[in-house]
């Protein structure tokens, strides 16, 4: 029982969220009840929790994005210099934002298979050009590199409005969404499987038939234009974008998606894991303002967090390991045979 439990990948997450939650109520003195009931962690949970979602995927496959961290402020910025200072309707607007996620994912992806430049220089190639696109154009086209919006009803009905009480933000019902249909592709479908062949041995799963260099291109599609969509999001709801406007999620979303259980070395995660190490990060960083301790101590609260989340995750993967291991050498074994992230074959 206990070792079904701890080859599972979300395992680490949700240990590192009852550890945090005991630290806080232990050693800050939190009032839980307190906590849980306030906005600003859960809405910063969903904002990094949307991009963590399709970068773990990314990950579990074997590569990953950090140009993530320019693509909110671009997406953001994209809305509001098209339907704030060129005026035209909202719809242009969101479809701008949306279609440079998915051109700079594209430019992404196709790089990294058709090069043998490791992913990490080139998104952090993309980091830098867009970074410099996004505050030159901005300039540019407004000379500002703030630009207000005024978002029609419909537009913050939908992605920009108030919800549960008017404090959290309806992001948090799209990070749900995001979720459930994650969950769906990784854990239900036979592209979940083939997310964790390519992370296991990439050769091999283009020989088993997988289409290895679509479904690259495809995963950084997802996460450029998922980044770019919480951009558009937060210009919706404030009415405002700013060339730097989320630059500075690039290290808290990795770091919500290792928490969450995924490895960097790929084959190893799961969107349960990713999720709630979304929520433990933003209880984290937001969570100390609740206690008495001094804020300046969340960082090495973070770094003692993330490298005890590395260490168990892979405790948790060769037990994982251990486990099927065990079950292959019993004979007249019937149980499902499952992958190493917990997916079950299909």
């Amino acid at each position: 029982m206990i070792s079904n439990l701890l080859r599972r990948p979300a395992a680490a997450s949700v240990l590192s969220l009852t550890g945090v939650l005991a630290f806080y109520v232990i050693i800050g003195g939190v009032d839980l009840g307190k906590l849980m009931s306030a906005a600003s962690w859960l809405n910063y949970a969903a904002r990094i929790g949307i991009v963590a979602l399709p970068v773990g995927l990314l990950m579990i496959s074997g590569e990953i994005d950090i140009s993530i961290g320019a693509m909110i402020p671009a997406g953001a910025m994209t809305t509001a210099i098209v339907s704030g200072h060129y005026e035209l309707p909202m719809i242009f607007g969101i479809l701008g934002a949306l279609g440079v996620g998915v051109i700079v994912g594209t430019i992404n992806g196709v790089l990294a298979v058709r090069t043998n430049v490791p992913t990490l220089i080139i998104t952090l190639a993309t980091l830098v050009g867009m970074q410099g696109v996004v505050l030159a154009g901005s300039k540019l086209l407004t000379g500002s590199a703030s630009v207000p919006l005024t978002a029609p009803d419909w537009a913050k009905s939908i992605f920009g409005q108030l919800v549960f009480g008017g404090s959290h933000q309806v992001v948090i019902v799209w990070w749900i969404i995001f979720a459930v249909t994650f969950w769906f592709v990784l854990h239900q479908s036979r592209y979940g499987n083939w997310i964790f062949a390519m992370g296991g041995d990439k050769e091999s799963a283009r020989n088993a038939g997988i289409p290895v260099n679509r479904m690259t291109v495809l995963l950084f599609v997802l996460t450029a234009t998922s980044a770019s969509f919480v951009g558009m999001c937060h210009a919706i709801l404030f009415n405002s974008a700013q060339v730097s406007g989320g630059m500075n999620d690039i290290f808290n979303i990795i770091a919500s998606v290792v928490v969450g259980g995924v490895l960097l070395s790929g084959g190893f995660g799961s969107v349960p894991g990713i999720f709630v190490g979304a929520l433990t990060f933003a209880i984290v960083n937001k969570g100390i303002d609740f206690t008495a301790i001094d804020r300046n101590w969340s960082n090495l609260i973070i770094g003692v967090m993330l490298l005890a989340a590395g260490a168990m995750n892979e405790s948790f993967r060769r037990v994982a390991l251990g486990v099927a291991t065990g079950k292959r050498s019993k004979p007249k074994q019937d149980a499902p045979a499952r992958a190493i992230g917990g997916q079950e074959a299909h």
